[in-house]
This record gives C-alpha cells, sequence and structure tokens, in this order.
C-alpha cells in the first residue's frame, strides 16, 4: 500500500530524522512538508528535493495560516505534527511561540477534520508540559499532573495544544511527549543563549537522540501499515531513552564536556543555575512506546563520541586552560538576556521568585563544588542518597516515586466507572457531573466542575489518562499553582517538592515582563 504523509518540522532536528527515515520506506509514495518561506528553510527544502526528488512536496506558508495547513495536510494519509517555536527563541518570541504551537496544532487538527477521509494524526507534544522535578519524585507518567514551569509559554502552549488534540474529532491520533533531545549541533546550540543555565543541577533528565527519535516515527508509520500498531491509537506516550540515559543536570553536563577533556568543576559554577523551575523527569513508562516500536538504540555517552567524531576540533579543548574555556565558553552567557545571573543583576524580581524562590535564597547559594549537594554523587541538602538505586526502574514503587492519579488503577480500563470519574475529580478539587456512562468508555466527554466552579466538558481519558484539568484556571497563563495546589492534592504531591505553602504567588507576563502578585 503506497501512502501520503504530511510532516511539519521537517527542518529540524527532530524533523529532518524523520523525513530521511520516512523516505526509506518503500509504502512513502509522497512526504510532503510545511517550511517557512525564509531563506534558511528555503535551503533546506531545495535540498531535499535535490536529494529525494519528486517524492518530496514542499508547501511554503506558516502554521499560523490555516490555509497553508490545509494544503500541506490535502488527500494524505498520516499527518505527523513536529513543528513548533521551541526554547530558547520561544523565550524571546511569546507571541509567535502561541501562534506556531497552539494555533498552528490547532489548525492542523482542524485541516485534517476537513478531508473526506481524516488522516492519522500523530501530535509532537513536550515533557516540559510536567514542568520541574527534584529527588523526591524524579519519575513520571502519563496520567502525571501537568504543571508547565512558570513563564515557560512554550510548555504552556503544547499543553493547549496537545489537549485540543485529544478533545478533537479524530478517529486516529496519538500525542507523544519529547524528551530532552540529543542532536550534533546541541553543543553549538547550548553555547548561543543564557538557556543552559535554567536547567538545575539536580534536575532529572532523560534523553533520546534525534536519530532515534526519527526511528520512532518511521516504526509508527511501518508498523502501522503491517496492522501491528498496537495500542497506540487514541492515546499519549512519553518518548523516553531508557536506562542508560537517565541523568541529571549535572552528569549531563559533566559526560558531555569530559567527552572533550574538559573537568565540568573547572569551567563551571553551580551558583551559575537556577535551582528550580525547570522541566525534567524519568519515565516509569518509558517502556510502553519502545515495546511497540524498539525506537531506544543511542545512549547518550555513545552520542557524545560521535559529536567528537564529527567535530574534532572539540578535542583541542583538552589542552586548552579550563579559565580561558570558562570564560569563553560559559562566563560570556551569563550576562545573556536569558540567563538567571542577568536576571538577578536587573532585578528581574518575577524571574527571581519563579526560578529561585526568593532574593534571600540567591544571597544562601552555595557556589563552590565541594559545598554543594550533587545528586548525581549521592548528595542532597539533608543528607546522602543511592542515586543508582534512584535510577534503577526496578525500585520505583519500593522508593516511592510514583504520583497518585487519584483512582483505582488497579482497574484495566475496560472496568473504569462513574465511581473513578468522581474519585479522580474529587482527587483535583472538583467533581464529575455526569451522572451515568457506559463502563470502559473513555472517549465520550463527560461533564466536570472544578474547584472555582468552571464547568467544562472533557473525555475520560483526557483527565484520568493524560493529567489534563480544568481549560479555563489549570492552562497556564496565568500560573497559579500555589492557589491551586491547596486544594487539588493532584498538584499538592509534587508541586510541594520545590515550593512553600506560604509562596501564595501568581506569575503572567506581559509581553517579556515577568510579572507576579501576591495574594493571601
Amino acid at each position: 500500500m503506497k501512502v501520503k504523509v504530511a510532516l511539519t518540522g521537517a527542518s529540524g532536528n527532530m524533523g529532518r530524522e524523520s523525513l530521511r527515515q520516512l523516505l526509506e520506506l518503500e509504502d512513502v509514495e509522497l512526504v510532503r512538508i510545511l517550511v517557512l518561506k525564509g531563506a534558511k528553510d528555503r535551503a533546506f527544502a531545495a535540498s531535499a528535493v535535490k536529494e529525494y526528488g519528486k517524492r518530496v512536496q514542499v508547501v511554503e506558508g506558516d502554521l499560523a495560516v490555516k490555509d497553508d495547513c490545509r494544503a500541506v495536510v490535502d488527500g494524505v494519509d498520516y499527518v505527523f505534527h513536529i513543528g513548533a517555536i521551541i526554547p530558547p527563541l520561544s523565550d524571546h518570541k511569546p507571541k509567535a511561540t502561541d501562534l506556531a504551537n497552539r494555533i498552528g496544532t490547532m489548525n492542523m487538527v482542524d485541516a485534517a477534520m476537513e478531508q473526506e477521509r481524516r488522516p492519522k494524526f500523530v501530535y509532537t507534544s513536550t515533557v516540559a508540559v510536567y514542568g520541574h522535578r527534584n529527588y523526591m519524585h524524579p519519575w513520571g507518567r502519563v496520567g502525571d499532573p501537568l504543571l508547565p514551569s512558570v513563564y515557560d509559554v512554550y510548555a504552556a502552549s503544547k499543553v493547549k495544544a496537545e489537549r485540543y488534540v485529544i478533545e478533537s474529532g479524530l478517529d486516529n491520533w496519538a500525542v507523544i511527549r519529547q524528551t530532552a533531545m540529543l542532536h550534533y549541533n546541541m553543543m553549538k546550540d547550548n553555547m548561543s543563549d543564557g538557556l543552559m543555565f535554567h536547567t538545575c543541577v539536580n534536575v532529572p533528565l532523560e534523553w533520546v537522540s534525534s536519530r532515534d527519535s526519527g526511528l520512532l516515527v518511521k516504526r509508527i508509520l511501518e508498523r502501522d501499515l503491517e496492522n501491528k500498531a498496537g495500542a497506540f491509537w487514541r492515546h499519549c506516550f512519553n518518548i523516553g531513552g531508557g536506562e542508560e540515559n537517565r541523568l541529571t543536570g549535572y552528569d549531563t553536563y559533566a559526560k558531555l564536556l569530559s567527552t572533550f577533556g574538559i573537568d565540568i568543576e573547572k569551567v563551571m559554577s553551580p551558583g551559575w543555575n537556577s535551582i528550580r523551575n525547570f522541566h525534567g523527569l524519568w519515565f516509569a513508562d518509558g517502556d510502553a512506546l519502545n515495546n511497540l516500536f524498539d525506537y531506544q538504540h543511542d545512549t547518550f555517552d555513545g552520542f557524545c563520541a560521535e559529536i567528537l567524531k564529527r567535530n574534532p576540533i572539540y578535542k583541542a579543548a583538552s589542552i586548552v586552560p579550563s579559565s580561558l574555556i570558562s570564560k569563553v565558553g560559559f562566563e560570556r552567557l551569563l550576562d545573556d538576556v536569558n540567563s538567571p545571573m542577568e536576571w538577578i543583576k536587573q532585578g528581574d524580581k518575577g524571574r527571581i521568585r519563579a526560578f529561585f524562590g526568593s532574593e534571600d535564597n540567591i544571597e544562601c547559594m552555595v557556589r563552590k563544588w565541594d559545598e554543594f549537594p550533587v545528586l548525581a554523587k549521592g548528595e542532597i541538602a539533608d543528607g546522602n542518597v543511592d542515586y543508582q538505586a534512584m535510577r534503577k526502574s526496578e525500585n520505583i514503587a519500593k522508593m516511592g516515586f510514583l504520583l497518585s492519579h487519584g483512582y483505582d488503577e488497579s482497574k484495566p480500563d475496560s472496568e473504569l466507572d462513574l465511581e473513578d470519574m468522581k474519585s479522580a475529580a474529587a482527587f483535583r478539587g472538583g467533581e464529575c457531573v455526569s451522572e451515568s456512562m457506559v463502563k470502559g468508555d473513555l472517549y465520550t466527554p463527560l461533564v466536570w466542575r472544578c474547584h472555582d466552579g468552571h464547568e467544562f466538558k472533557a473525555r475520560p481519558y483526557t483527565v484520568l489518562k493524560a493529567g489534563h484539568w480544568c481549560p479555563e484556571c489549570c492552562q497556564p497563563e496565568p500560573w497559579d499553582f500555589d492557589r491551586l495546589a491547596k486544594f487539588m492534592p493532584f498538584f499538592a504531591q509534587v508541586w510541594y517538592d520545590s515550593h512553600a505553602k506560604g509562596e501564595n504567588t501568581e506569575y503572567f507576563t506581559n509581553g517579556h515582563k515577568a510579572l507576579y502578585r501576591r495574594y493571601r
């Protein structure tokens, strides 16, 4: 069976690999890509057509323009919607981010819905929707609360976008939440913006390569054509990298730099990084997607070695004085507009509060490695932990890392009933208003009411299995989680891992300005 595929984001790291690997399949007759009209994207499109000929069809346009989305979706069998504005660009262009990520996804879904024969639709979201995690709950899974980090307009746009996909009338959809991505330009990209200092030293991170992500896209199509996609459609998944790729902020930089002969503790200071409010976690359900599609092959260490092989000039770093590497490579970025140290210098009270808790916390920050508790070394502020045991999936339940979803999860989906809906709603501080449901039917919308009295319709799957709740008060901005956690045990169980109960802060933005207000 020959199929036609629509692909957005083809010029990005995951998109390039997806395009390349999709075209390895003989069953793929055509991949139609949507690219912007700029010179860079046009050059990419021209090179793709040169390499693959008529099997690649280019549509110049914008995700924010519905007619452009219609043009790329028209007559295709599958849509792989990867395109988005991501950090750090999203931090600098919040309005464009919302247009591309939220409105663009709505346009793609609507275009697919208009087709006489609706295509199968795969949406690439992000694990940033979960927000910040630390050593208290480093493991997460689909269905966990969605708590996008404060001022993370990228994550906020993705929460709204994926809800639109899940709640759409598409017959076959899937949401895959992308994690931290290894790619060949990551050193260059990381050294161009202060974003790298948003990463907390002890934040859990699970990595996957762009090549494996492209392989995932290929395998989804390949196995679906073979009727071997299993329980993929109408579900959400985390794109994990597997055990060898579970690290923290510290050992991410330590491993990457050591590949080039650089000692992290000689070129970076722990006082440069934020202490909370970045996203990252390890995936308790990371095997679910891999069991279906067998895409996890690259390791962090192996990929770092490939980066060095492709860029032999990095070998020279081992003979360069550490002080020079620190000054030229890292310290220059401390003054970047997107750097936490620059926020402190400029007195950006909103971001200081979000990323550090308070100005007092900044004064108390440890700035020397021998005094800083490093989780990757088994150190935490109030003692020591077994870091290696924490990283093993077989210890998740024993160590109490799993969050509750507020209903009887021992039941198979086919047995979930109205009582489970009521229980889940109460755990979220609200109620299930509907008085009946068909047992096991997770896709017929019910009526719910949140603590603030907002009534809304949502599929049971959206609430219980995907982690969404009220579309009015639980979809930032504003970021109002301090207040919401007071009456939502669902949020509270992880929010208070890194926030004090008396912070009582609501965060919002006005253009690029980070604002907040206190309440009693």
